[in-house]
C-alpha cells in the first residue's frame, strides 16, 4: 500500500478536532449543501437547536470555504481582505481560522502584519487526504496510550450480547500534549476524547463523577445505575455514561447476569397476580416447553433464584430473554467499553473512525469535481 507523505506545516496548531457522523445529503449534493456538511461534520458551527441550514449557510466560516479556501485553494486568502470583506475583526478571524488550522486542513504563512491562510496541499482533496492520514495516526497513538489505563477487574460479568452503540456518534480526537495545570494523566486523555463533554469543569478533577465511572469501566467492569458508589448522583451519571456512549468508546448492553433474578421475579410476580392458567397459555410455559415442576415450586412458596437457574439450565440465553419477555418483565441495562481488550476497542473506535473520514473524503473529491466543472465552463 503507497502511502502518502504528509508534510509537517511551519505554522500550524496542535491538532484538535470533534467529528460528528452525519449522513451524506440525499435530496441535494449542491455545492452549498456539501459545504454546510463539512461545517456540521467537522463542527465549525457551534449550531443551536433552533438554528436553520439557511442560517448555518449564511455563517461566517461558510462564506469564507466557499468564496475563499474552497473556490481558489491555490491561492488561498489572507486576513486583511477577509477584515475588510465581512467586517470581522482579527480576533475573530483567529477565532475562525484557528479550528480549521487545529483539524490540520488549514495553513498559513505570515505577511507585513497579516497572515495569509490557504489549504494544505492546495487542493479541497489533498487537504482533506492529509487530514485523514493525521486522524488515523491521532487516533492509534492514543489508543496505544489508553492501555495503561485498565486494570485488573474485581469480578467478571457474563455479557454474550454484543452492545448498543449510538445512531451516530461524535469523534473527538487531540494529539498528545504536556500535561497540564489541575489536570492528572487520566483526565487529560478523557478531555481529549471528549469524553467529559465541551466544557469539563470541575470534571476534570481527580474525585469527579466522570473519572470514577471511567475508572470503574476501565476495570473491566458493566456498569448499572444501582450499582454507583453511594453519594453519586445517578441522574447525573446517566447523563455522563450517555455521554461515553456518543463517543463511541461505551456500549449499552442488557445486564444477562442478572436474567435469572429477572425471569424469578416475573414469575413470581405473574402468579401473584393472574395465576396459573395464564403462566401456561401467556407466561411462556406451555411455548417454551418449561419444566412443570417449576410451577409447583412456586405454588408450594419454594422458588428462588438458584431453583429457577436449575429449571432452564438447557434453555439458551436467547430463549430465556424471551421467556422473560413473554412474562412482561425487563432486564436492566449496563454500560461497558466497547470491547473487553485495549485491541478490541481500538480496532472499533478505528472503525468509527473510517466511516465518517470515507464520507469526508467523498465530499471533498465532489466539491474539487465541481472546481473542475466550472473551471471549464
Amino acid at each position: 500500500m503507497r502511502h502518502l507523505y504528509v508534510p509537517l506545516a511551519k505554522n500550524r496548531c496542535m491538532f484538535g478536532v470533534r467529528l460528528s457522523e452525519i449522513p451524506l445529503p440525499v435530496a441535494g449534493r449542491d455545492r452549498e449543501s456539501l459545504i454546510d456538511w463539512i461545517i456540521e461534520t467537522f463542527n465549525l458551527v457551534r449550531r443551536r437547536k433552533d438554528t436553520s441550514i439557511h442560517q448555518l449557510s449564511m455563517s461566517p466560516i461558510h462564506r469564507i470555504l466557499r468564496d475563499y479556501l474552497f473556490a481558489h485553494p491555490e491561492i488561498g486568502v489572507n486576513s486583511n481582505q477577509l477584515a475588510e470583506d465581512f467586517a470581522l475583526t482579527p480576533a475573530a478571524i483567529h477565532h475562525h481560522m484557528n479550528r480549521l488550522m487545529r483539524a490540520g486542513l488549514v495553513t498559513y504563512s505570515k505577511g507585513q502584519g497579516w497572515r495569509k491562510y490557504f489549504l494544505r496541499g492546495g487542493s479541497i482533496s489533498t487537504a482533506m487526504s492529509y487530514f485523514c492520514m493525521q486522524a488515523r495516526h491521532v487516533m492509534k497513538q492514543r489508543m496505544e496510550e489508553m492501555k495503561e489505563f485498565w486494570t485488573k477487574p474485581e469480578y467478571e460479568h457474563e455479557i454474550l450480547f454484543s452492545g448498543e452503540t449510538m445512531a451516530f456518534i461524535t469523534i473527538q480526537l487531540a494529539e498528545w500534549q504536556p500535561l497540564k495545570e489541575e489536570y492528572s494523566k487520566f483526565s487529560q486523555f478523557a478531555e481529549d476524547l471528549g469524553l467529559l463533554g465541551e466544557r469539563p469543569g470541575k470534571e476534570i478533577m481527580a474525585n469527579s463523577t466522570s473519572e470514577y465511572l471511567l475508572r470503574e469501566l476501565f476495570a473491566q467492569r458493566t456498569i448499572s445505575l444501582d450499582e454507583v458508589a453511594e453519594g453519586i448522583d445517578r441522574a447525573k451519571s446517566q447523563r455522563i455514561l450517555e455521554r461515553f456512549r456518543q463517543t463511541g468508546l461505551v456500549e449499552r448492553v442488557p445486564r444477562i447476569d442478572r436474567l435469572t433474578t429477572a425471569i424469578w421475579s416475573a414469575v413470581t410476580t405473574q402468579f401473584q397476580r393472574r395465576g396459573e392458567e395464564w403462566l401456561r397459555k401467556k407466561g411462556g410455559f406451555q411455548r417454551l416447553e418449561v419444566s412443570d415442576e417449576m410451577l409447583e415450586s412456586i405454588k408450594e412458596g419454594k422458588l428462588n433464584p438458584e431453583l429457577t437457574d436449575s429449571f432452564l439450565e438447557s434453555m439458551t440465553v436467547e430463549r430465556r430473554m424471551l421467556f422473560l419477555n413473554l412474562l412482561g418483565g425487563s432486564l436492566a441495562n449496563g454500560y461497558r467499553l466497547c470491547g473487553s481488550a485495549n485491541e478490541n476497542v481500538e480496532r472499533k473506535m478505528s472503525d468509527h473512525l473510517e466511516r465518517i473520514l470515507r464520507r469526508i473524503q467523498r465530499v471533498g473529491d465532489m466539491l474539487e469535481k465541481d472546481n473542475s466543472n466550472s473551471t471549464t465552463q
